[in-house]
């Protein structure tokens, strides 16, 4: 079910340029599932993780490592 609603915000984020602006400026996986909820779609960060390399419609999937800070 909730691979469904993973592939349906993805190809809505395909025609929304705003939604994929916001999208691309979230830090985590997590950040990304929490944007989508507020849009009614119900994944987690796991899910879309393990899509990382994949392309679903017109969105690739792509894991970004960004280093931690470190003191």
């Amino acid at each position: 079910m909730s691979l469904d609603q993973l592939k349906a915000f993805l190809g809505l984020m395909s025609t929304d340029m705003a939604l994929r602006q916001t999208v691309m400026a979230a830090a985590t996986a997590d950040d990304v599932a929490q944007i989508a909820g507020k849009l009614g779609y119900q994944f987690s960060g796991d899910e879309l993780l393990r899509l990382s390399g994949q392309k679903v419609g017109r969105v690739k999937v792509t894991k970004q490592d960004i280093p931690g800070e470190y003191n």
